[in-house]
């Protein structure tokens, strides 16, 4: 399936494609505090729809992971990295996918705090 998502604006936009059924909930610093639901997919498996111009990077710790977000509205859609296998992954914030029931979906949670 094909899912449509964006920040807030809008200014990020992109299309995933996947089967969104199992999410994490991750208790690391920015995760708790952005309140994200990530699904995790091969990179090539997200479109980016704007230019990468159009959005920020942060990236802390280890900086391993770019956390994207929109300079405009603040929102954080998605950030890139590599699997332990050293894949390219999308972490993709389900929270800004339209049109999907997060009470349906199978929440992990994942202790970033003890990394």
């Amino acid at each position: 399936m094909i899912y449509h998502g964006s920040c807030h604006c809008g200014r990020i936009a992109f299309d995933v494609e996947g089967d969104l059924g199992q999410v994490m909930s991750c208790n690391c610093s920015i995760c708790r505090r952005k309140g994200a639901l990530m699904w995790f997919v091969p990179r090539q498996q997200l479109r980016l729809l704007t230019p990468e111009a159009d959005m920020s990077t942060y990236t802390f710790n280890k900086h391993v992971i770019q956390h994207h977000f929109c300079p405009t509205c603040g929102m954080h859609p998605f950030g890139e990295g590599r699997d332990p296998a050293g894949n390219a992954m999308a972490a993709v914030n389900v929270r800004c996918l339209d049109d999907v029931d997060l009470d349906t979906l199978t929440v992990k949670h994942f202790d970033g705090r003890a990394l």
